[in-house]
């Protein structure tokens, strides 16, 4: 089959407008978590994507009402056992130094709160932008003596799962100028250009036909605000990296590898597009 022949299948999964949503999903509505906390959900979209996009918007305004719902009680939504089994492991202590993430940072509703909404960031003392996964391996190969958490692995989502928790609510807001603005560009050129035998780039399907029917579900704008996210199809949780494979294999591409330089620049442009919409913490996904 030839690669034009290919695309015009691609295109054709996008065929639906967006009002279709308000048919299963109210993509009016409000996310308000244990009914006392109330989410951003719409945003005005940042400076550096004028001409882009006018309204950033959370994925979970493209889910089902029931999927919605899911994530409106914490008590129903499936991710928060990882959470929980997370806050266990912040309290084991691991490695040669037997030491525990709460012999050095304490509680951690109090000593990361905040952190999520601002990774990935610059970090002066490596000399280069890290990730929340970063941080948690150097800490635990540097500083615990322990063996580095596999990049997307279940114990390294779950923890990624807990610290943002912290943040729930609160803005996210990257920093994509200074030192980290080369990695930012880089994110950004990354995420226009086209790869693959379908020849797409993330911006095909996040910014061009966000709304519209892929198969049986709509596109999202690709926000990671809520991040590590439950994806029901899985029934795990999913990592901004896990995703980003995902996407670059169905574009039949050859994939970056979780953890590389290319994906954390990728990490932080894409990021970087969902500031002003608050953190989710633990979100629901199809």
């Amino acid at each position: 089959m030839k690669i034009k022949t290919l695309s015009a299948i691609a295109a054709m999964l996008v065929s639906t407008p967006f009002v279709a949503v308000a048919d299963e999903a109210d993509k009016d509505a409000n996310l308000v978590v244990n009914g006392e906390v109330e989410l951003v959900t719409r945003a005005p979209a940042p400076a550096h994507l004028e001409g882009a996009v006018d309204e950033v918007i959370s994925g979970w305004l493209f889910r089902t009402s029931e999927t919605q719902s899911l994530q409106m009680d914490d008590f129903d939504n499936p991710g928060m056992i990882f959470v929980d089994q997370a806050m266990d492991d912040w309290g084991t202590a691991v490695g040669s130094e037997g030491k525990s993430c709460a012999d050095c940072h304490g509680a951690v509703e109090d000593s990361m709160e905040g952190v999520r909404a601002v990774y990935p960031k610059w970090n002066e003392t490596a000399g280069e932008v890290r990730t929340v996964a970063q941080m948690i391996n150097e800490c635990r190969t540097d500083r615990m003596g322990a063996d580095a958490l596999g990049y997307t692995s279940a114990a390294m989502a779950r923890m990624e799962a807990l610290i943002s928790m912290q943040s729930r609510g609160m803005p996210v807001n990257v920093a994509i100028d200074g030192p980290a603005q080369e990695t930012w560009e880089w994110g950004k050129e990354l995420y226009y250009t086209r790869t693959g035998q379908l020849q797409m780039s993330c911006a095909n399907c996040h910014e061009d036909n966000y709304g519209n029917n892929i198969r049986a579900d709509h596109l999202s704008q690709g926000q990671i605000n809520g991040f590590p996210v439950y994806r029901l199809k899985n029934a795990k949780l999913t990592t901004p990296h896990g995703r980003f494979k995902g996407c670059v294999r169905d574009t039949r591409a050859e994939t970056y590898g979780t953890g590389s330089d290319a994906f954390v620049a990728l990490e932080l442009y894409v990021a970087s597009r969902g500031n002003g919409l608050s953190v989710e913490g633990v979100s629901v996904r199809n």
